[in-house]
């Protein structure tokens, strides 16, 4: 517990002397997100990022369903939006790690369908960020084909503007990954992950950035990035995730951080008010 403790303080350490003083490290003219509009985002013409529109079957045929107001199933959703972002204000946080103990808890969908929620407020945009290195997935469920990823980023091949793209809805935008990294944890605490993500903070007020990250029981990816972001929402799955894998993920994040727990895979079906 205690070499835990020294390594996540140790993390966070040197994230704050990497961290540059200015807010941005976007040039301007220079191919930056400038979409987003603070004074009305109700509608948001995106001409620099990526517009990739995704088949609404294919998004119902992997759970992801928060875009469908007609499925009593999005009310979960809904509400697990305005308690993590409820509690987000009051810490005036606006980044978040999605993680679970182990695999199969769920938290990829989850990540889709709050970032999904999120984005129909139209006092917000939302930004997911798949950081599961091992195994990608994000754009496997929303079925984005994209000529650039944040592969080609890490490579240092492309700036990580040029990774970003719009699903097709507004005040979404996705940074998709298919490539996996057997140093995974070594390129989530890299300096040029750190600046990155230090920009996707500060770069927008109204931007709510959701990480997908890797299980935490699995690996120490997870553990080397947290220190990088404000909160934590840890997903566990009934019938699967032990006590102890609970107890294990708690000693392992800051409680000041964590927003909540979710228990997903749970047996039956909302019904529709009316």
């Amino acid at each position: 517990m205690e070499r835990i403790k020294k390594a996540i303080q140790k993390a966070k350490d040197s994230q704050a002397e990497a961290m540059p003083s200015n807010r941005s490290h976007w040039v301007p003219g220079k191919g930056g997100p400038r979409e987003e509009d603070p004074g009305d985002l109700s509608s948001i013409a995106y001409q620099e990022t990526g517009i990739r529109k995704v088949d609404l079957d294919h998004l119902e045929d992997n759970r992801i369903l928060a875009f469908n107001k007609n499925d009593p199933n999005t009310f979960a959703f809904d509400l697990l939006r305005t308690q993590v972002l409820s509690r987000m204000q009051e810490k005036n946080w606006n980044t978040i790690a999605i993680t679970s103990p182990t695999p199969r808890c769920g938290k990829t969908v989850t990540a889709c369908n709050l970032a999904a929620s999120i984005s129909q407020q139209t006092s917000r945009t939302a930004l997911l960020v798949d950081f599961d290195l091992r195994r990608p997935r994000v754009a496997d469920y929303f079925g984005i084909e994209a000529d650039v990823m944040l592969s080609d980023f890490i490579d240092g091949t492309a700036e990580i503007q040029d990774t970003f793209v719009n699903p097709g809805f507004q005040r979404l935008v996705i940074l998709p990954n298919r490539r996996g990294y057997a140093n995974a944890a070594e390129v989530l605490s890299s300096s040029k992950i750190r600046r990155a993500t230090h920009d996707l903070k500060h770069r927008y007020e109204s931007r709510i950035v959701i990480y997908d990250v890797p299980p935490l029981l699995v690996s120490d990816d997870t553990i080397a990035f947290l220190p990088q972001v404000d909160c934590v929402l840890l997903i566990v799955a009934a019938g699967l995730t032990t006590k102890s894998e609970i107890e294990n993920c708690m000693s392992m994040i800051d409680k000041e951080t964590l927003v909540g727990v979710v228990l997903n895979k749970v047996e039956g079906q909302r019904k529709a008010y009316y």
